[in-house]
């Protein structure tokens, strides 16, 4: 048994007589449970094609609703190979289809953009984007 002070901001100090060595591994425990309860949001990838077909844009848009219902971010680019880089505005095209997709469950974080030969935009959770402030009239 040893005697450990408990609060020692307190007026006056409090002290307990305990078993350190079970207090200092119970307090471990606790740190360990609630770091395992915490969340951290991930930024996902979802690559696709410019010639996609209409099945695999229904398939890649049921797995981005799947990882934004985790509460991960997702980053959804366009991968440009070859002479396809000469029409962007199909990869805007296979974008913007997503985008009505998951209008529902998603709000976009970042628009379009083309980085090289990929074209990219981030999408975040419908109640986790922050909402915009009203415009006051005058």
């Amino acid at each position: 048994m040893d005697l450990v002070e408990v609060a020692p901001t307190a007026v006056p100090p409090v002290c307990r007589m305990l078993d350190f060595g079970k207090f200092k591994y119970e307090q471990a425990k606790r740190d360990r449970e609630s770091r395992k309860l915490q969340r951290t949001s991930e930024l996902r990838e979802v690559r696709l094609r410019p010639r996609i077909e209409e099945h695999d844009v229904g398939f890649k848009t049921r797995l981005i609703r799947k990882l934004l219902s985790e509460g991960d971010k997702v980053k959804v680019t366009v991968i440009f190979r070859g002479r396809e880089i000469t029409h962007p505005e199909m990869g805007r095209e296979v974008l913007k289809e997503i985008t009505e997709a998951v209008a529902d469950v998603a709000t976009v974080e970042k628009p379009p953009s083309l980085d090289g030969r990929n074209m990219s935009m981030i999408f975040t959770q419908a109640e986790l984007a922050k909402p915009k402030q009203p415009v006051k009239e005058s």
